[in-house]
């Protein structure tokens, strides 16, 4: 087990220098080239994990209501041209409520008090500020992969275990906070490239990412993102379905009719059929992404919570 810890760490820091030198070299075609080739794909396999090595904390009446409100955040993305400005509210609400969902099935007495309190003043920052709320959770997403590699990691001996979630902090931390520290600035192409056609010279695609607050460092927080949602990939389309088989046998035994096979099939239909609509109406394909991907996206928190809070009761 430790050997191949350390090869799984040494091919993720590996992936994280080549996908560190792509992104600084071409941001924007790297953050669009890679949501329509691998965007869908990662949303379908990341699912598989999250049900298949957590699915019991997402069942029966919980799991019915994660879903509920989950499918509300997709309808508000789906339908933001007719819900206008309730669009972006909605959202919101619905995401913090998924939230709170999470601390009341991981927290008990005093915690569940105070972070539901937090919550509740968080959702009011995001509602008076929903720009940074966008920007925020669009970082926070490609952020997740620690926690769950992390958890990953409790498997490994001592000094493997070490090792493998020093490269993990590594990529995930160190190196966004060197480029947005601007260290690459000079290394660091702006030019749309072979996207140009696709997203113009993606001033959306930026201010999506970007610190509203800072536009001056836009493309640092571009190439931040573009590096991370390139790693974010490698984890769930390589690593993840490598490492964790038994998250994909207890996926397959809890849901027979979807094997291994089918699901890859359905993730990559889907994968060819939105990548042909982002490349026909790339704007429009976005939003279809995005309504899709608030299952993966959404449904990860309240799991992240639990992890959390069964690590603060038996580190």
């Amino acid at each position: 087990m430790s050997s191949s810890a350390g090869r799984y760490a040494g091919a993720l820091a590996a992936a994280a220098v080549v996908a560190l030198a792509i992104a600084v070299s071409s941001p924007l075609a790297t953050t669009v080239i890679g949501l329509i080739c691998f965007g869908i794909l990662h949303n379908v396999l990341e699912l598989r994990y999250v049900l298949g090595r957590f699915g019991d904390l997402l069942t029966g009446t919980v799991g019915l209501l994660l879903v509920v409100l989950v499918s509300g955040i997709a309808v508000a993305r789906l339908g933001g041209a007719y819900l206008g400005g309730w669009s972006r509210p909605a959202e919101i609400l619905l995401g913090y409520a998924v939230l709170g969902a999470g601390a009341w099935i991981g927290l008990r007495g005093v915690a569940r008090v105070v972070v539901l309190a937090v919550l509740v003043g968080a959702a009011a920052v995001s509602l008076s500020h929903p720009a940074y709320h966008v920007v925020v959770l669009a970082h926070l997403h490609n952020l997740v992969p620690l926690v769950f590699l992390w958890e990953w990691a409790r498997r490994l001996p001592v000094r493997a275990r070490g090792w493998f979630r020093g490269v993990q902090v590594g990529w995930v931390l160190v190196a966004p906070a060197v480029v947005l520290a601007g260290v690459f600035d000079r290394w660091v192409d702006a030019d749309p490239g072979a996207v140009r056609a696709l997203v113009g010279e993606g001033a959306q695609v930026v201010s999506s990412v970007a610190w509203p607050a800072a536009p001056e460092a836009a493309m640092r927080w571009l190439v931040a993102f573009a590096f991370l949602q390139t790693m974010h990939y490698v984890v769930w389309v390589w690593f993840l379905p490598r490492a964790a088989p038994e998250a994909t046998a207890a996926f397959e035994a809890r849901w027979p009719v979807a094997s291994s096979r089918r699901v890859w099939g359905v993730g990559v239909a889907l994968a060819v059929a939105l990548g042909a609509l982002l490349l026909t109406d790339y704007g429009q394909g976005r939003t279809v992404y995005s309504g899709l991907a608030s299952y993966h996206a959404y449904l990860e928190f309240p799991v992240l919570l639990v992890l959390l809070t069964r690590w603060r009761r038996s580190p």
